[in-house]
């Protein structure tokens, strides 16, 4: 990387970007890569620091990110641990801290969702927690070793507390003493040289005899340690050196332990800074609002929407800026202060950061080239240290730019020739940019010369654009439009501010015709783009509220169907159950006729009763086939007469069930019989049922039948009536005796218990206006006696 690359990263501001980048970090190796990060031309290793970025980025919106807070360099403290040397405290907390953070951070592997391409740096942390926890069990903190670090070492303290305890006690009786009061200077007990000690008066000190460590400033006090707690203070002094020698050996050990996982350890932490690193990214991505480029197979660049990172993106008005496709050349032409250089300065910063491998602040459809070197002649740079004139100074480093530019390589130029005559400035813009289009370069050049914009518009290759302007607020839109060359609006601006008219006809007058049409036609240009731009608009706005409209639709159609196919499914499977269920009753039926087939009933006719079994299964069959084909059936017609008693009727909202009418009220209202049920119902709710037989009639005709029909297996001869309620039982008892009148059962029996014998008397004095019965008693002995009644039928 040439020292000209260099210096037009630093006028870009990469470095304020990598400054940003560097706050995201955490640890002072994550922070030291952010700031050496350096653009890539090589396609393999940009696309592998984008995947990394957005693998990042998939962690951070999951909420997996890990924390890096314990990464520091343990890198010099494993290698003196290495070559033998004994570690303090803090360079063991630090190691243990890596090692944390390593198991931590491994515990966050695949948080990202999808497989994503920092996955592998996850898995590759080697976990150690037996040499972390041992550390952390060991050391407090920097200045506190554990009890629990040795068996040795919590033996030596608890004597030396014992030892404390024992001196403090025997310090304690005599500044207790009344004796020894009056020769001490205050009654405490404190420590000097290590060794416990009492404050005695100076004059005082050979009262109290033992060994005088220190005197006050005053001179007033001698600290005096009393011959009775010599032995002891000696003991204390030989347990701190033992201590002080377990604590060597506890902390030579856990660096021998640190040596021998240096690898291992060194590796981690390793990874760890490269994962802060990658994750500075992923946040930087975030604060930005940035999104992953694509890397064009071409050379060229399209940013849509792009907004420059060092500027408010509450504020900033982004740009839609292209290069390389349809033209390698673009000459951006406007007011000052229009946002021409931030434009370029966008271009290019944009295109180092994807070379370092981090998002871009910009809509999606945006892609960058990997430039071999991005060279730049921005600001003013002039000196009087060298002897330069702005001039001067510019063209120093054009030259060295057309020394380096070829293919692969992004120019940018501000305010081109500017500094010296306009011609020949302009002259000298024109050839340069000739010049450096020969070598293959893109270039990005900002002028105001009007020829500049003219060979823009007769050049192949070479295209316009301009930063819009307000004249009437005399504020720039900062609108880059491509395409279309800009005016300076210097007379606009200045009739805006209040310049004599006279003054400003007279600079009017010092411009050439031709000039004045070239700029007549810019100005007929721009009105017919903003009319094409209010018309694009409105068609867009047009095109949106058709879309929601139709999605809206869709969605709507959608939710009809579900419904529709919800509803035919259901309507499905109740109709199949309603089928199995019919089938199952059948099989029954014909279980029971074949058992009483094997009953000798030899006087039935069983070929009739095979006949119809094969047309009922035939029906059910047709019934199941059907399902789904046919449309629900119409409803049936009206009566032709009102209902009356002992008719059949369908009830129409109970799904076109069968009823008998049993009484007519003087209201209209029926009294109906579908099957145990009892129910009401009014004339407009049924549809009486035509030429169908009363319930008297079958009786009389089965009655009046010579063929005497089969008793059924499934017809009990009795019926238990226990624990029901006398509506219950009443009802019960009507089923069971119609039941047994068509099974051709003679007598039944009624279970009724005995009790407080309401419900016998209720069977009792219903049975006696039932037609089919014939006569009724109460059980006999062994029948069960007064807690059932027989019942003959007729």
């Amino acid at each position: 990387m040439n020292e000209l690359f260099e210096k037009s990263m630093h006028t870009l501001e990469l470095p304020a970007v990598l400054n940003m980048l560097s706050a995201c970090a955490v640890s002072a190796g994550a922070k030291e890569l952010c700031a050496a990060l350096r653009p890539t031309s090589d396609r393999d290793e940009a696309l592998r620091r984008l995947a990394e970025t957005d693998g990042a980025c998939k962690y951070l919106a999951l909420g997996a990110a890990p924390h890096f807070s314990g990464v520091k360099d343990v890198g010099a403290s494993l290698m003196r641990a290495d070559m033998g040397g004994s570690l303090n405290p803090r360079e063991l907390l630090d190691i243990a801290g890596v090692l944390r953070s390593a198991r931590m951070t491994r515990e966050h592997a695949g948080g990202g969702g999808e497989s994503t391409a920092i996955d592998g740096l996850f898995h590759a942390l080697q976990v150690n927690r037996h040499l972390e926890e041992k550390i952390t069990n060991s050391i407090i903190s920097e200045e506190e070793i554990a009890d629990a670090a040795s068996p040795e070492l919590a033996s030596i303290r608890r004597h030396i507390r014992a030892a404390n305890d024992k001196i403090r006690s025997s310090l304690q009786k005599i500044i207790s003493n009344t004796a020894y009061a009056k020769f001490l200077q205050e009654p405490i007990i404190t420590i000097r040289s290590d060794r416990y000690v009492v404050p005695v008066k100076a004059e005082c000190k050979s009262q109290i005899p033992g060994l005088v460590h220190d005197i006050s400033s005053s001179g007033a006090t001698v600290f005096v340690e009393p011959m009775q707690v010599v032995a002891a203070n000696n003991e204390i002094k030989e347990l701190f050196a033992r201590e002080k020698l377990e604590i060597d050996r506890i902390l030579a050990e856990l660096s021998a332990d640190c040596a021998a996982c240096r690898g291992e350890i060194v590796m981690d932490y390793n990874l760890l800074v490269q994962l802060d690193f990658i994750f500075a990214k992923g946040q930087l991505s975030y604060k930005m609002n940035a999104m992953t480029p694509k890397l064009s197979d071409r050379n060229s660049v399209v940013l849509r929407r792009a907004r420059h990172p060092l500027l408010d993106r509450k504020t900033a008005v982004p740009i839609t800026i292209e290069l390389g496709r349809a033209f390698d050349t673009l000459i951006i032409t406007g007011p000052n202060t229009g946002g021409k250089t931030v434009a370029i300065k966008t271009l290019g910063l944009l295109s180092l950061m994807a070379g370092c491998g981090l998002n871009i602040p910009a809509d999606d459809g945006s892609q960058v080239c990997l430039f071999e070197a991005v060279l730049s002649d921005i600001g003013d740079e002039q000196s009087i240290e060298q002897s330069l004139s702005t001039f001067s100074a510019h063209m120093v480093t054009i030259v060295g730019i057309l020394k380096e530019c070829g293919p692969g390589t992004l120019l940018l130029f501000d305010e081109l020739g500017a500094g010296t005559d306009p011609v020949e400035g302009a002259a000298l813009a024109v050839s340069i940019i000739e010049q450096a289009r020969k070598t293959g370069a893109l270039i990005a050049a900002t002028t105001h010369y009007a020829e500049l914009k003219v060979y823009a518009l007769s050049t192949p290759g070479v295209e316009n654009a301009s930063c819009e302007f307000d004249v009437a607020t005399l504020r720039p839109t900062y609108r880059l439009l491509i395409g279309v060359p800009g005016k300076s609006n210097a007379f606009a601006i200045s009739r805006r501010l209040g310049l004599d008219e006279k003054i400003i006809d007279a600079a009017q007058a010092q411009i050439g015709q031709s000039q004045r049409d070239f700029e007549d036609v810019i100005d007929r240009l721009e009105q017919q783009r903003q009319q094409m731009e209010r018309a694009k608009e409105e068609a867009e706005q047009l095109r949106r509220e058709t879309a929601e409209i139709n999605e809206t639709s869709r969605k709507y159609r959608e939710e009809i169907e579900k419904e529709r196919r919800k509803a035919l499914d259901t309507a499905k499977n109740e109709a199949r159950q309603i089928i199995d269920d019919a089938r199952a009753a059948a099989d029954k039926a014909f279980k029971e006729l074949n058992q009483m087939r094997k009953a000798d009933l030899k006087n039935t006719d069983w070929n009739q009763v095979n006949q119809q079994r094969a047309k009922l299964r035939g029906d059910l069959n047709a019934a199941s086939d059907a399902i789904g084909k046919e449309e629900a059936p119409p409803p049936p017609p009206p009566s032709s007469r009102p209902a009356k008693k002992g008719d059949t009727v369908m009830l129409i909202k109970a799904g076109n069930v069968r009823a008998t009418v049993l009484e007519v009220e003087k209201d209209g209202t029926l009294r109906l019989q579908a099957g145990i049920m009892k129910t009401a119902a009014k004339q407009e709710d049924v549809r009486l049922v035509e030429n169908e037989p009363s319930n008297s009639s079958v009786k009389r005709i089965i009655k009046e039948s010579k063929v005497k029909l089969p008793p059924r297996a499934s017809a009990a001869p009795s019926v238990d009536l226990r624990g029901m309620t006398i509506t219950e039982a009443i009802d019960e008892v009507e089923n069971f005796l119609d039941t047994a009148m068509l099974a051709n059962l003679d007598v039944v029996t009624i279970i009724h218990g005995k009790g407080t014998g309401a419900l016998r008397a209720a069977v009792q004095q219903h049975l006696k206006t039932m037609k089919s019965v014939k006569s009724f008693r109460p059980g006999r002995y062994g029948e069960g006696e007064d807690g059932v009644t027989v019942v003959e039928l007729k």
